[in-house]
């Protein structure tokens, strides 16, 4: 997969940019750890959230990935509910169906 899973043409300008930079970072695995919560998350997300994630776009993809792994800790700054959410989205216990 390469891209949005969803149709962005019943999202506002704001979330269809939103999917678009988190399907697009730089590094793929970055690609569809974002690209992936974006699809499933971003029409339900609030005001807050959508702030908070909007920052975490900003992030470098090594940053998130080592967060993500466990590899780096997380600063407290990104330590948010949102980021619980990520992280809590992309826990598998088994093996992955791509």
């Amino acid at each position: 997969m390469s891209g949005p899973a969803i149709s962005s043409a019943d999202l506002d300008a704001r979330r269809r940019r939103i999917l678009f930079r988190s399907w697009h970072r730089g590094m793929r695995e970055t690609d569809l750890i974002m690209g992936r919560f974006a699809d499933a998350e971003i029409a339900g997300l609030t005001e807050a959230e959508l702030i908070e994630y909007e920052r975490l776009l900003e992030v470098s993809d090594r940053e998130i990935f080592g967060w993500l792994t466990g590899e780096i800790e997380i600063p407290p700054a990104y330590d948010t509910p949102l980021f619980k959410k990520l992280k809590r989205f992309h826990t598998h216990a088994g093996p992955l169906e791509l």
